[in-house]
């Protein structure tokens, strides 16, 4: 079974970035027929956030020697939804563009840092034994992939040769996609497994939207179940999560595609992120190792280069104060979960932009409009 040629049609413009703006909110809500998926079950008790005194003040955001204000960012850059925590209370949640609360949005590549997560929960629980355990002590790879570590694959710093070109139909990120929508079990790991390597492991960092499969089919290996029964079970399930969510797998009982895929609704990205916010922990119990965070949102060296990505979580780039010990996930198209420990920040944005291309300044500058907030809440 495979999807049929009208919804392939759809995904390819989806990946070349030649969607009309309606069409791209249907695809960021609705299921599409890309692929099978599975439900993350939540639990019993929603976790609510009290209103935060005040609200949000007005903001300023300097860009590059422009000013926008919040009204601007909602609408240059596409924004269907926006949430921002402080303190784990409410400051301000919007849904624009047709969508409500209860929509499940399309989460891109903010499912990446969702799995990393999940890698740290599995070495807590003992499933996975350290980080620098060779992949292949998990999921059978040959080539470059036989000595690369599990760090490295979470770090993006394998040394594989790859493309992530989104819009170029021969890049090795186009053509795992079309791996994926055979629906073919083991589709995805028979693409990856032999890689050859461009540099050694740790010599060169390289987004590898592969790499975050890998990492899924290490977890499933690891743990014995799939990645969105794992997330329910551990997570979802348990941290006051308001909706169920889905997963996109490579076929019906196949692999979970943890780099995308992943549907929820926005205050369950936001309660994710406060999950992170708070160390992993959920009433009394802590279900990240010490100190993971230090390393899952920090930057890496490499030679005379800092990466600005940990563990799947990306490091903003803009060098303000206000943004340092901050990490978020991103996704194409313009999603975020943005976590500031030293602001007690978590911020989602879900947008809908004509773009994949990582970072396409057609917008103002997300990173900009993170530091605004935290500067306004700072100094209300």
């Amino acid at each position: 079974m495979a999807m049929t040629p009208e919804a392939a049609t759809r995904l390819t413009r989806f990946y070349d970035g030649t969607l009309l703006p309606d069409e791209m909110i249907e695809v960021m809500t609705t299921d599409q027929g890309w692929f099978p998926s599975r439900t993350i079950r939540r639990g019993g008790v929603v976790r609510d956030f009290a209103g935060y005194p005040g609200g949000l003040p007005p903001i300023r955001i300097d860009d590059q020697g422009r000013v926008f204000d919040l009204y601007d960012y909602l609408t240059t850059n596409a924004i269907a939804g926006l949430v921002i925590l402080k303190r784990g209370q409410m400051v301000f949640q919007t849904c624009q563009r047709g969508i409500g609360v209860e929509t499940l949005w399309h989460s891109c590549s903010l499912a990446k840092s969702i799995a990393a997560t999940l890698v740290g929960v599995a070495l807590k629980e003992g499933a996975i034994r350290s980080l620098d355990d060779p992949v292949s002590r998990y999921v059978a790879v040959e080539g470059g992939y036989r000595a690369v570590t599990l760090r490295q694959l979470l770090r993006m710093n394998s040394g594989i040769r790859w493309n992530e070109d989104y819009v170029d139909p021969a890049s090795d990120r186009r053509q795992l996609l079309a791996v994926q929508s055979r629906w073919q079990p083991g589709g995805i790991l028979g693409f990856m497994k032999d890689l050859p390597a461009a540099t050694p492991p740790g010599g060169a960092w390289t987004y590898n939207t592969g790499e975050s499969y890998l990492v899924g089919a290490v977890m499933e290996a690891a743990t014995g179940v799939s990645l969105a029964d794992y997330l329910s079970d551990r997570i979802w399930s348990r941290a006051g999560m308001a909706m169920d969510a889905r997963w996109w797998s490579e076929a019906p009982d196949g692999l979970t595609i943890s780099g995308s895929g992943m549907n929820a609704c926005l205050g369950d990205y936001a309660r994710f992120g406060q999950f992170v916010l708070e160390g992993g922990r959920i009433g009394d119990e802590h279900l990240l190792p010490d100190g993971w965070l230090d390393e899952a949102g920090a930057p890496y060296r490499i030679g005379d280069r800092m990466v600005p990505y940990g563990y799947m979580w990306w490091v903003p780039e803009l060098p303000d104060p206000i943004l340092a010990g901050s990490f978020q996930a991103e996704g194409i198209y313009g999603q975020y979960i943005h976590v500031n420990p030293a602001e007690e920040l978590v911020v989602v944005v879900a947008s809908a932009r004509s773009k994949p291309g990582y970072r396409r300044r057609l917008e103002i500058n997300d990173d900009a409009f993170f530091a605004a907030v935290a500067r306004a809440l700072r100094e209300a």
